[in-house]
């Protein structure tokens, strides 16, 4: 027992002087390390681009190792002299004030603020992606139960036409019978109407890229139109917001849409007495229906920012649309030339549910109606006030 102990004593000695003599190894290599760390120029060392950012590098190089950052403000127009950061060899960032909200720590050579529903290759360049740019953006708000009349319409217009289908019953795969509808684009979401797609996906900044967008209903009859024409009208006549005519004998329309048979375009019309207060305000001018509006980039820009989030059938916005040009009474027409028909297909009312008894119908009626006294009431209070705003200086 006595020899075991000694030798255990022996083997501790032994361990804990390895120990020791490692640890004063391992400080004596980290010493050296060091000293050779601080001989390196840092200067000299170049980053690959996946590690770094360009201006980091860039600025790296030109000052030296100093990584003091200090900000470079702009003064509106982009960057200003940076003489005094590059005197003290900071670094400056980037912040240029005039830059898309939440975009301004960007430089604005790499901002991309708009879009487009373009569709592009996976493969090759992109710039090599577009044989062809539609010039015009077409939205219908569609049902599968509608298909043969979405594919009668949509043959009325050239590729010229980007076509983008808003489905509120959420079949999509099924438009892959027809061979155009292959080139669409398809958004889907159930029971939702055309306004409240085109404020979520219509954005103006998404659709900059098209000349004019075109909101129609799916029930419209287009034997009598022509998309290109219609265009060349509109541009003739200096509309920035338009409709095609509406055949008189169908359907209920307001004397300023009703087609006219002697003329290309109309902008003001005669209404029942007292129905116009001024004669160049609506309904007699000024004035288009919410079924088939044709809107300008510029003008849509404005209307845009008018569709309330949560009043989804539009019901009194085309009262409201004077408001986004000047003067309304001569930029908002309607197109006699190039007519259509409204088929009054009830489809929207379908998608509505029975309460207490009532058909589906009833129920979305009295919300559009209840949607129109609402935003009658919000218009009114913006306007009001902006005046008091405005008096208070």
């Amino acid at each position: 027992m006595g020899t075991v102990h000694r030798s255990g004593v022996n083997k501790k000695t032994v361990d804990t002087g390895r120990l020791i003599v490692t640890a004063l190894l391992g400080i004596g290599f980290g010493f050296f390390v060091g000293i050779s760390f601080q001989s390196i120029s840092f200067n000299k060392v170049h980053l690959p681009s996946s590690l770094g950012s360009s201006f980091d590098v860039a600025m790296t190089n030109d000052h030296g190792s100093h990584r003091n950052e200090s900000p470079l403000m702009t003064n509106g127009n982009g960057l200003r002299n940076s003489e005094s950061s590059k005197s003290n060899g900071s670094i400056p960032k980037i912040y240029v004030a005039t830059n898309p909200r939440g975009a301004e720590l960007l430089p604005p050579g790499i901002i991309a603020s708009e879009s487009d529903y373009y569709l592009r290759r996976l493969w090759g360049e992109p710039n090599e992606d577009l044989k062809k740019k539609p010039k015009y953006l077409l939205t219908i708000t569609v049902g599968y139960n509608q298909r043969l009349n979405i594919d009668a319409m949509v043959k009325k217009f050239s590729e010229d036409f980007q076509i983008l289908l808003f489905h509120y019953d959420g079949r999509t795969s099924e438009w892959e019978e027809f061979e155009w509808s292959k080139n669409a684009i398809h958004v889907s979401a159930r029971r939702q109407t055309k306004w409240w797609y085109a404020k979520r996906f219509l954005h103006p900044d998404v659709v900059a890229a098209y000349e004019y967008i075109l909101i129609w209903d799916e029930d419209l009859g287009l034997e009598h139109f022509n998309g290109e024409k219609y265009m060349q009208l509109v541009k003739k006549h200096g509309l920035e917001i338009s409709q095609p005519g509406l055949e008189p004998n169908n359907g209920l329309t307001w004397q300023m849409t009703k087609r006219r048979g002697d003329r290309e375009v109309h902008k003001i019309t005669e209404e029942k007495p007292g129905w116009c207060s001024d004669p160049h305000l609506p309904p007699c001018a000024a004035f288009v229906e919410i079924m088939a509006p044709v809107f300008s980039r510029e003008a849509w820009r404005c209307v845009w920012h008018m569709i309330q989030n949560d009043l989804v059938h539009g019901w009194g916005l085309d009262f409201a649309l004077r408001r986004c040009v000047e003067p309304a009474h001569e930029k908002i027409g309607v197109v006699d030339s190039q007519w259509i028909i409204h088929q009054v297909i009830p489809s929207l009312g379908s998608q509505g549910q029975s309460e207490s008894g009532k058909p589906p119908w009833e129920g979305v009626r009295a919300r559009c109606k209840h949607e129109w006294s609402l935003f009658q009431n919000r218009l009114t209070n913006a306007d009001q006030a902006y005046v008091a705003q405005i008096r208070k200086g």
